[in-house]
């Protein structure tokens, strides 16, 4: 599971949108995001990296994301 934090995700159509990016990278089983608090949570296989996370959320218009939580 990686945890992140998405500075510039406002409101319910920004998670909707990172949603959205995150789910189309293959291996990727769920996401979560929260505007509120600017949480984006992503189950994934273990061949997802998170750079490959970053690369969607970026696609996606967000740029400022800091890495809270990695896979052990």
């Amino acid at each position: 599971m990686y945890t992140f934090k998405v500075q510039d995700m406002t409101c319910g159509g920004c998670a909707a949108s990172v949603r959205k990016a995150v789910s189309g990278v293959a291996g990727v089983s769920s996401v979560s995001a929260d505007p509120a608090t600017k949480d984006v949570v992503v189950e994934a296989a273990p061949m997802v990296t998170r750079e490959a996370v970053i690369a969607a959320i970026n696609g996606a218009g967000y740029r400022e994301i800091t890495v809270v939580a990695t896979p052990n």
